[in-house]
């Protein structure tokens, strides 16, 4: 568990807390000690990621059932593309409102915001598209 904490940069009490409601599991040693594989240390990042964005632990724990494929069922999923088709709308709207400030910057910021932007919107599209294919 230590191990596990250093490397994800966690308190062992998080990782024990994860453990006890079920977000993350591991192994027991002979001698009774918690053994995490390299998915516990994905599904670790991956709630922390998540808890950086403000997600409730309950839909923490969903999204990682999902990403398990653990019983989902296609109402969770139609809500999971409905909830992300959001939170974009919401981003595009954001960055709609941020053009008058854009405007304002001078060339130089303008050329950084602008492929920071278009590196991003790549990132974005190739994920999409391998969503959809």
């Amino acid at each position: 568990m230590g191990e596990l904490a250093e490397i994800a940069m966690v308190s062992k009490r998080t990782i024990d807390y994860y453990t006890s409601i079920g977000l993350l599991s591991a192994e027991r040693s002979k001698s009774n000690y918690r053994i995490y594989s390299d998915e516990s240390l994905r599904d670790l990042k991956f709630i922390e990621d998540c808890k950086s964005l403000h997600y409730p632990l309950d839909e923490i724990k969903r999204k990682l059932d999902m990403k398990k494929d653990i019983k989902i069922h296609d109402s969770e999923v139609e809500k999971h593309v409905d909830e992300v088709t959001q939170q974009m709308q919401q981003l595009q709207n954001d960055l709609v409102g941020l053009i008058p400030v854009v405007e304002k910057l001078d060339n130089l910021q303008k050329e950084k915001f602008t492929t920071n932007l278009m590196m991003l919107k790549s990132v974005l599209m190739k994920s999409l598209l391998n969503v959809t294919s």
